[in-house]
């Protein structure tokens, strides 16, 4: 049975020279933008890509924060954490690879805003999507190519950004996301 934490070492993934290049390359600077691997199946795609999670230091976020908000970039904070700035509890957690499932609608990706509660309560209610939970994550697309160009194009403008913006019924809603 494995563990989860059972990961296949980056180190001995053999052959993928280029890839593992690309993969590192990102992971010192995430502002190159992503890598887009294309190989046929069994060629250590994924594996690669959860194994360079392991290989990243652990970092600091803010304690019960869903996008995962760095406590010491105060520039670059959700408005949750934004509105309880001077309590803010720090917490060291480990680096995720967050995976997009292919099925995923425009809600799952970018989350949603509670419009009814907005207008009952004068407050925004946001839950968290994809790009969220990818915030100082890895986000890991798999099949970009059957994913629907509406969500691709989400994507590329939050990697673009830096950050994921919310539109409903003209309530919005901004977040940071930056990811690998």
């Amino acid at each position: 049975m494995h563990h989860f934490d059972d990961i296949y070492p980056f180190s001995a993934i053999v052959g993928q020279g280029q890839m593992k290049k690309a993969l590192l390359l990102n992971a010192i600077n995430p502002r190159i933008g992503g890598v887009l691997i294309k190989g046929e199946k069994g060629t250590a795609k994924s594996t690669a890509a959860r194994a360079l999670a392991r290989l990243l230091p652990d970092k600091q976020v803010v304690d019960g924060c869903t996008c995962g908000c760095d406590p010491s970039d105060s520039k670059r904070l959700c408005p949750e954490c934004w509105e309880r700035v001077s309590t803010l509890t720090v917490k060291t957690t480990r680096m995720k690879v967050i995976e997009l499932p292919i099925s995923a609608t425009e809600d799952k990706v970018v989350g949603s805003l509670d419009i009814e509660y907005a207008l009952k309560k004068g407050e925004r209610k946001f839950e968290p999507g994809v790009l969220a939970k990818a915030h100082r994550n890895i986000l890991y697309v798999d099949e970009v190519n059957l994913l629907n160009d509406h969500i691709v194009d989400v994507l590329l403008d939050a990697a673009a950004m830096g950050m994921n913006i919310i539109e409903r019924e003209g309530v919005s809603y901004v977040h940071p996301s930056e990811f690998i």
